[in-house]
């Protein structure tokens, strides 16, 4: 009254008088209290406008003589209440209401059975609560509410919904009149939406709140807020087992009344599960629980509840004890997706004995009657959140010793009972005291939501008994941004304000926001709807694959959620046409629970209202599948997976999961799937699953994705800077390797990138100018660069900053810089020219023409060079191309000093590679290199001859070729030889160019031969009817002048002009063809002597071991021309010389002829006598002779020796043959003196063997090989038959000078 005598005092009115106003608002406390808020708020609203107007004071005031009587009203029909006193509490009537009397919090700490449950409401009412306003009674689960409701009315006399009514969520039944209303938590918190201050409400009975569910803990904390303001308000606080301590404290040492429960005393036995031996089969759980059973029946008939962890087991227990058929027992389970028929069965009077078997449904609230006995599991599900992996766990755990003395208390109630617990007693008191708040254990979203929509302000300040850990507090806020709710500052968003006005779980609720968006309003409402209640399908136990069968006709192929869209049509089109009974006879046969159908609706149908309310239409168009369930990725985008194995997907942050067995969706194994719910039992399981399209989360989760890219890089085709971009949502990539423009990600990086590779680098189409010359002017320092081997000649930071310091922010590709390069003057363009000045960093000097050439000149050809840099690469120094048809021209030794800017560093690592005793008297290495650079003139030999005799001349020191470690020189010192065709096209690259000439011999023959062909012809010849053969012919292909050699080729008795790329095999095959060409010149002649050859019989016969008398016949034939016009070193060339031995050789063929046969037969019967010898059993004791007898003779005497062996050592083959019959004949007194001459000439040997097999795979010999060869057959003589005198002077160090030129020519 204070406060409006001042009101009053200041108050200067035409209209009410301060006496008129004083007696409103005096008149105006005598209102009801749930009505005095809006009363006080109308008449503060007229006296603060200075409202004149009678009208409104008058409805003011009808009001509140309305609320006034109405409040006379409800005294009056203030229904009579009676108490049991057989009920403990009513024992304590006096001590109770005085507590609730003088204080705000009272606190009745009662055993179960003390009837504080029903008693309560009915002793508030006596005390004159619920007039003023109503008394609020919450009980945790929507079954007890109902069923405490229907108890108190019976026992007011009163019919339920009048004075005593409920409200359960989408189900009010309730009226203006009633005084006491049953609620769950979950509708008191709702409520706090529209009525904050709880006006409604004169008191609030909060029970069971020792099971301190999440809203239970937020009701209280929120109550310790609210009291200040609300005086009036008397608050009860119940529970069968509480921590009094720790709820008396929170309300400021609020008092407490223990109230015992019944009298009954309670017997509990442990029978835990006893360890089996070994040898004996471990005993299941099922039979532990029939042992039990058979303990207690053998006392009465007395009911049985046994406490289950959850449905699963419930029904393998059911399954198993209806096997055992135990006498006039029904088994009954008892959960909460059970249907209203069963569960009222067992509360239906009975004469048989029930054993009911129920989850922790039946621990609190609701009171089974005739339960004598109680068999305890001591297990439950207890359903936890994970933080970590996001989901809502269902492990299985050791309930509390409160929890444990709840259930022993279902028994004992009307009677004495027992509880077997089938654990240790040990067990039992080692278990935590009480169960641990939901507050600890669960996800925070929607507490933090409705705290958000109340202002409460900062949830860790928020006083819960219990404080949730900061982790579960900032995982709910993490949700919220998820659904889009909270924003970065956490405060709530446009989407989060329109989310706290539906009844819904956060997602649920934000998927349905989403689908006006998605224009699916119609399919999401059923869908929501459905998924805020149990499961409506049924699955009877001994039914299983029947209601599988009938809920499969409601499947999608794709989606689960679509199967509630097909049952939802299936059913509104039944109820258009059944009565009430035949639907029940329908959810019957279809396996649907008929109650949860309806609560279905309703859910529907509320939930539709709250959508008109906010605008949300319907659509009257059916949805897209795509459309719906990207509304449900709206609030499940944390929920996504996708198949990682077989059978496991991987969902958000890497957690494993498994589909529901029972999904529709089992079997097919989708890609990417989303789910409604994530559940962790035996494992991880995704339920109500359905496929999507992973492209949807792109623009659904857009908020949530997380991009990152790679591979920033300069594009040339597109001039821009591109690179892969990566989008991933809670670890799940949902996009890899996809090419974006960069540029609008990151101009800054893609400035950098598009300046050093497109500017510095050149790579970029631009017709501007400057960009051309600077272009021109790096690359000619590049090359340079590349060319010396030197990287820092070019300054490239220097090139970059000038065109970064040019270049504005937004110049980042090749459109922008064309763009800005066309706005620039002539000025300013001028000052974007590059000078050498600014980006040579060095003296550049000794880098010229002379010492790094562009081209070589060899043989009349000019070849380009090209450098590269590029090291540790195959490609990493100089390549030149060549012709195949010149590639025999190219010398190896030659391209040692192709580039005399390297010679000395290929110097200094040669130098370096000898062996350390050598390289010791080269020191300093650097400038000995110098020095033999200097002074190294004769590029006719290798570069490692020259360092050899150059060293030798100047040190005396004497090193031999290999020296020289193999691979010393780097790929940059050695050429690469890239050997083109015609068309410059590839044929092969090496740096052996010996090797490759090796390996490409065949195509080299065919490709210089199609050249030559081509410039000089390919007919046959029959005569010298044409120009002298030179040594030597130049001809000109590709701007280059390659060098052939002329010479003849005889092909199947087919003379040609030919042209060979070397001369030593234009001379090889010069002697063949000349040959063929005197054959057609002298065939007359040829023919006689075929016929006529001196004792050709004979010779024939003694040749029978290398050939036929016709392969005979035509070597002598051969060898007679050679000895009559080839004869000399050096082999015709010109047509004058040629006619002019034919005319004087013709008359001497006949002669000739003979000398050679006489000489043929010679050979072959001393090779006859030797080969007899060899024969001789005698020979065996000399093996070793023997053998090198044999070898000697084998690359002597072989098939086609006539003609392979010049007839210059032919005609020594009788001495040489002699020399062997000597050699035999002195081996009886010879032999150590034998052995020790093979042992001296077999490392010639060895090698002459080798040579003349590779000279067979090549063009004959070389003229050092012939010397060194039959040097060491007069070696022989001189070792074996010193009787014999050798045709040159002949000793084993001459023959090592022989092997040495050999090497060289080699």
């Amino acid at each position: 009254m204070h406060s409006l005598n001042i009101a009053v005092k200041d108050m200067n009115r035409k209209g009410m008088t301060s006496l008129e106003l004083k007696n409103i608002y005096d008149r105006l406390s005598e209102a009801r209290s749930s009505e005095q808020f809006r009363l006080k708020r109308d008449f503060n609203c007229l006296k603060n406008i200075n409202n004149e107007n009678k009208a409104e004071w008058e409805a003011l005031k009808r009001n509140i003589e309305l609320s006034v009587k109405s409040k006379a009203d409800r005294v009056n029909r203030l229904p009579e209440c009676n108490f049991d006193d057989n009920l403990p509490i009513n024992q304590h009537v006096d001590e109770i209401s005085d507590a609730i009397l003088n204080n705000p919090v009272t606190i009745i700490c009662g055993e179960t059975g003390s009837g504080k449950t029903t008693q309560l409401p009915k002793l508030c009412l006596k005390l004159g609560r619920g007039i003023g306003g109503v008394i609020g009674h919450t009980q945790p689960r929507r079954l007890a509410a109902k069923t405490v409701a229907v108890r108190i009315a019976e026992e007011l006399g009163s019919e339920l919904g009048d004075a005593v009514g409920y409200k359960i969520r989408h189900q009010d039944v309730t009226n203006k009149h009633s005084y006491i209303k049953l609620m769950t938590d979950g509708i008191l918190l709702a409520e706090l939406q529209q009525d904050r201050y709880l006006n409604q409400y004169d008191t609030l009975i909060i029970d069971e709140a020792h099971e301190r569910s999440l809203n239970i803990d937020f009701i209280l904390g929120y109550i310790k807020q609210l009291l200040p303001k609300r005086p009036d308000l008397k608050v009860i606080i119940t529970s069968a087992t509480i921590d009094v301590t720790r709820f008396s404290e929170h309300f400021d040492n609020a008092p407490i009344i223990e109230v015992s429960g019944r009298t009954w005393p309670v017997d509990v036995l442990y029978r835990p599960v006893e360890i089996s031996n070994e040898d004996e089969d471990p005993i299941s759980r099922e039979e532990i629980i029939l042992q039990a059973i058979r303990e207690l029946t053998s006392y009465d008939m007395g009911d049985i509840l046994i406490f289950m962890e959850g449905e699963g087991e419930i029904h393998e227990t059911d399954k198993f004890l209806r096997k055992q058929n135990l006498r006039d027992t029904d088994i009954l389970p008892l959960y909460a997706r059970l249907s209203s028929s069963r569960q009222n069965k067992i509360f239906a009077p009975h004469k048989r004995r029930h054993i009911v078997l129920a989850t922790n449904i039946a621990e609190t609230s609701l009171t089974i009657p005739g339960i004598r006995y109680v068999i305890d599991t001591g297990m439950a599900r207890i359903s936890r959140y994970s933080y970590r992996s996001k989901v809502q766990r269902l492990p299985i755990e050791r309930v509390s010793m409160a929890a444990a003395n709840q259930r022993k208390g279902r028994c004992g109630r009307t009677s004495e009972g027992i509880c077997i617990r089938l654990y240790s007693e040990e067990d039992f008191s080692s278990r935590g005291e009480y169960t641990e708040p939901e507050i600890l254990r669960t996800n925070l979203a929607s507490v933090i939501l409705q705290m958000k929509a109340l202002k409460i302000g900062n949830i860790e300040k928020y006083p819960f008994i219990n404080p949730p850990d900061k982790k579960f507090i900032n995982d709910g806020m993490r949700l919220l941004r998820e659904i889009n709710a909270l924003d970065k500052e956490e405060k709530l968003t446009p989407v989060g304000r329109k989310l706290v006005r539906f009844p819904l779980d956060p997602r649920h609720a934000r998927i349905l926001l989403a689908a006006h968006d998605f224009h699916c309003v119609h399919e999401i409402l059923i869908i929501v709807s459905a998924l805020s209640i149990q499961d409506p399908r049924e699955r009877p136990i001994d039914k299983k694959q029947k209601a599988d069968t009938s809920h499969q006709q409601f499947s999608d192929d794709d989606s689960d959620f679509l199967w509630f869209l097909n049952l939802w049509g299936f059913y509104q089109k039944q109820i258009k046409q059944l009565s009430q009974n035949k639907l029940r006879k329908l959810c019957q046969t279809n396996f649907l629970s008929y109650t949860k159908m309806r609560e279905w609706i309703d859910i529907h149908r509320q939930l539709r209202h709250v959508c008109t309310e906010m605008g949300l239409l319907l659509n009257t168009e059916p949805a897209s599948y795509q459309n719906i369930h990207c509304a449900i990725l709206s609030g499940m985008s944390s929920h996504v997976a996708f198949l990682s194995d077989k059978h496991e997907y991987t969902g958000a942050r890497d957690i494993k999961l498994n589909l529901f067995p029972a999904s529709g969706q089992f079997h097919k194994k989708p890609k990417w799937v989303v789910a409604a719910d994530l559940v962790e039992t035996t494992r991880l399981y995704a339920r109500n699953v359905a496929r999507i399209d992973s492209a949807w989360l792109i623009s659904v989760a857009k908020h949530l994705l997380k991009r990152s890219y790679s591979d920033a890089h300069w594009d040339s085709k597109s001039s821009r800077v591109v690179a892969l971009e990566k989008i991933s949502l809670y670890g799940m990539n949902l996009v890899s390797g996809k090419r974006i423009n960069y540029g609008a990600i990151n101009p800054v990086e893609s400035k950098a990138l598009f300046i050093r590779n497109a500017l510095v680098e050149g790579d970029l189409e631009s017709s501007a100018k400057f960009f051309k010359h600077n272009n021109q002017l790096i690359a000619e320092v590049r090359h340079l660069e590349v060319k010396s081997r030197r990287p820092d000649i070019l300054n490239e930071g220097a090139v970059y900053k000038f065109y970064s310091k040019a270049l504005p922010a937004h110049v980042y590709d090749g459109q922008s810089f064309a763009a800005w390069v066309k706005q620039l003057n002539k000025e300013q363009k001028q000052t974007l020219y590059l000078t050498n000045d600014l980006i040579i960093n060095r003296e550049i000097d000794d880098i010229t023409e002379m010492t790094y050439p562009d081209n070589i000149k060899f043989n009349g050809m000019q070849l380009p060079l090209e450098y590269k840099f590029l090291p540790g690469t195959k490609e990493d120094g100089i390549s030149v191309d060549v012709p195949i048809e010149v590639l025999n021209q190219f010398d190896q030794h030659h391209m040692d000093y192709l580039v005399p800017g390297l010679i000395e560093e290929k110097v200094i690592l040669l130098l370096k590679s000898l062996p350390k005793p050598i390289r010791k008297t080269l020191v300093p290495i650097p400038e000995t290199a110098t020095e033999c650079v200097n002074n190294i003139k004769n590029h006719s030999i290798s570069l490692k001859q020259n360092l050899i005799a150059y060293l030798f001349k100047t040190r005396a020191v004497d090193i031999a070729i290999n020296d020289f470690t193999e691979g010393a020189l780097p790929e940059h010192l050695r050429t690469n030889y890239r050997v083109v065709d015609s068309n410059n096209e590839l044929i092969a690259e090496g740096d052996d160019i010996v090797e490759l000439k090796n390996k490409l011999a065949t195509q080299i023959e065919h490709a210089f031969t199609d050249l030559y062909q081509a410039s000089f012809g390919e007919e046959e010849i029959t005569s010298w009817d044409f120009d002298d053969l030179p040594i030597e012919q130049k001809v000109t292909t590709k701007g280059n002048t390659i060098t052939s050699y002329p010479s003849l080729l005889e092909e199947d008795g087919k003379v040609y002009k030919y042209a060979f790329d070397n001369l030593r095999t234009a001379e090889y095959y010069l002697k063949f063809g000349l040959r063929g060409l005197l054959k057609k010149s002298l065939s007359k002649e040829i023919k006689y002597l075929r016929k006529n050859l001196r004792n050709i019989d004979k010779l024939a016969l003694l040749y029978a071991g290398f050939g036929n008398k016709e392969e005979l016949v035509g070597s002598i034939i051969n060898l007679v021309l050679d000895e009559t016009f080839l004869y000399e070193k050096v082999l015709i060339r010109k047509q004058g010389h040629f006619l002019a031995a034919l005319e004087q050789g013709r008359s001497e063929l006949i002669g000739n002829a003979d000398r050679v046969c006489v000489v043929l037969q010679k050979i072959l019967e001393m090779n006859l006598q030797v080969r007899t010898l060899l024969a001789d059993q005698a020979m065996l004791k000399y093996s070793h002779a023997v053998k090198d007898i044999e070898e000697q003779l084998e690359y002597m005497m072989f098939h086609g020796f006539i003609e392979d062996i010049e007839t210059e050592y032919l005609k020594q083959y009788p001495r040489y043959l002699e020399a062997i019959i000597k050699r035999m004949e002195k081996l009886e007194y010879g032999l150590d003196k034998d052995r020790q001459s093979t042992e001296q000439i077999q490392p010639h040997w060895d090698r002459i063997k080798k040579l003349v097999d590779h000279a067979y795979e090549t063009d004959g010999n070389t003229s050092s090989f012939d010397e060194y060869r039959w040097m060491c057959e007069e070696l022989r003589i001189s070792l074996f038959a010193q009787g014999l005198k050798t045709r040159i002077p002949v000793s084993l160090k001459r023959l090592d000078k022989a092997w040495e030129r050999c090497q060289k020519e080699n």
